[in-house]
C-alpha cells in the first residue's frame, strides 16, 4: 500500500478545509505548505498590480520562501499537492515547495481551488520544479470525494 501525503498552501482557508477533509477521507498524513513570510490581505489584493502577490506572480522566478522544510516527502509516495488558483496557475511558493524536495519517482496528484478559472497553465509552470516525478492533475475545486478517487 502507498503512502501518501496531502500538502497544500492556503491564503484563506478554502483550500485547507478541501486538504482537511481529503487526509481524513483518504487516512493520509497532511503538511501545510507556509511562506515564511505569511500573506496579509493586502498582500492577496490581486487588483493592487504592486501587491506583494501580484508582484510574485509577475516574476517566474519568484520564490517565496518558505517557513520550514519538514514534509518529508522520502517518506511517501503519493503526494497530493493542493493549492489556489492565482492568475490561471499555481502560487510561486509551489514551485518553493516543489524544488525543495527530491519528488524523484513520486506520483504529485495537483488540486486547486479557484473562483473562476481551470488549471491554465499550472501544469506547464510545474513540471520543471520537480521534472522526475509523475505528475497528475485532479478537477479544480473537486469535492472530496472526487479528489479521494485518485489514491492509487
Amino acid at each position: 500500500m502507498s503512502k501518501v501525503l496531502v500538502s497544500y498552501f492556503s491564503a484563506s482557508g478554502v483550500t485547507a478545509k478541501l486538504a482537511e477533509g481529503l487526509a481524513n477521507k483518504i487516512g493520509a498524513d497532511i503538511y501545510e505548505i507556509k511562506p515564511k513570510v505569511p500573506y496579509t490581505k493586502e498582500d492577496l489584493d490581486w487588483m493592487n498590480k504592486n501587491s506583494r502577490s501580484s508582484v510574485e506572480m509577475k516574476d517566474k522566478s519568484s520564490r517565496p520562501e518558505l517557513s520550514d522544510k519538514d514534509a518529508n516527502i522520502e517518506n511517501y509516495d503519493i503526494i497530493y499537492v493542493g493549492f489556489p488558483i492565482w492568475w490561471y496557475v499555481a502560487p510561486t511558493i509551489i514551485n518553493t515547495f516543489l524544488e525543495s524536495y527530491d519528488f524523484t519517482s513520486k506520483t504529485v496528484v495537483l488540486f486547486a481551488t479557484s473562483g473562476s478559472s481551470g488549471f491554465g497553465d499550472t501544469i506547464s509552470g510545474l513540471e520543471n520544479s520537480c521534472p522526475e516525478a509523475k505528475i497528475v492533475t485532479t478537477k479544480v475545486n473537486g469535492s472530496v470525494d472526487e479528489l479521494a478517487a485518485f489514491t492509487f
